[in-house]
């Protein structure tokens, strides 16, 4: 496998939970454990993409890579490849690890199987999802769906993502889970199409690349940690991290 690069995109301007990357965790801002579980993966170097230089200090401060990018990105990968370009402007790394900055518990085993579809050449986005346990989550709009249809154990091909409760019928629902590990010409294809109309409806950017035809493979995990997306959502983080 070609050796990878996580970025991690991170601003302060989110609509749901405005500072999110600086909310406090256990004497940290998120971002902070974020790019900590990310290093703890092992897979590659690990730099933060923010328009905030305040978040570029916190991470700095913990030990880590940041690079600051433009504000007005309309989505995360955007950011990430104006990153990549900056950071990288070689092309060493073909492999590129979009990680949400939201993710504070994700389990870095989980950060590294999401590369295990890349060794099948077809495939030019890999993601995770996990069967969704909750019953809460399954109504939950905040919660993303994935549909896809199994090409081996503990795989998907992807077929649709969605906000709505989906697939109809009997049978498991899974929880998509904010991280897409790229082909490098793959991240720059996706951020050369325009925003697609599925893409603005479902506000998923990861409909785009569906609609131009990219093929989104998904490694299955056992669980989804607490993405922080919501004030709510930050308190159970909070709380599952006292616990530890």
């Amino acid at each position: 496998m070609p050796g990878p690069i996580i970025i991690i995109p991170a601003r302060l301007a989110a609509k749901r939970l405005p500072g999110k990357p600086l909310a406090d965790l256990s004497g940290e801002p998120m971002i902070v454990h974020v790019w900590r579980q990310a290093m703890k993966a092992g897979i590659g170097p690990v730099l933060v993409a923010t328009d905030s230089d305040s978040i570029a200090e916190a991470v700095r401060a913990a030990g880590g890579k940041a690079v600051t990018t433009r504000p007005e990105h309309a989505c995360g990968s955007d950011r990430v490849f104006e990153a990549l370009q900056s950071f990288d402007p070689g092309g060493a790394f073909d492999i590129v690890v979009n990680l949400q900055g939201d993710l504070p518990l994700i389990a870095p085993a989980d950060i590294a199987a999401a590369l295990g579809p890349l060794a099948d050449s077809g495939v030019d986005i890999a993601t995770l999802a996990a069967p969704i346990t909750r019953l809460e989550e399954r109504q939950d709009p905040n919660v993303v769906k994935v549909i896809g249809t199994e090409v081996s154990p503990a795989r998907l091909r992807a077929l649709y993502f969605t906000r709505a409760t989906a697939p109809w019928g009997e049978g498991p629902l899974y929880h998509h889970i904010g991280l897409y590990a790229y082909r490098r010409q793959a991240l720059e294809s996706f951020v050369k199409l325009p925003a697609s109309g599925l893409e603005r409806r479902e506000r998923l950017e990861q409909l785009r690349a569906l609609e131009a035809g990219m093929r989104i493979d998904v490694t299955l995990v056992e669980e989804a940690l607490c993405g922080v997306d919501t004030p709510e959502a930050l308190e159970r983080a909070r709380t599952l991290l006292r616990s530890k």
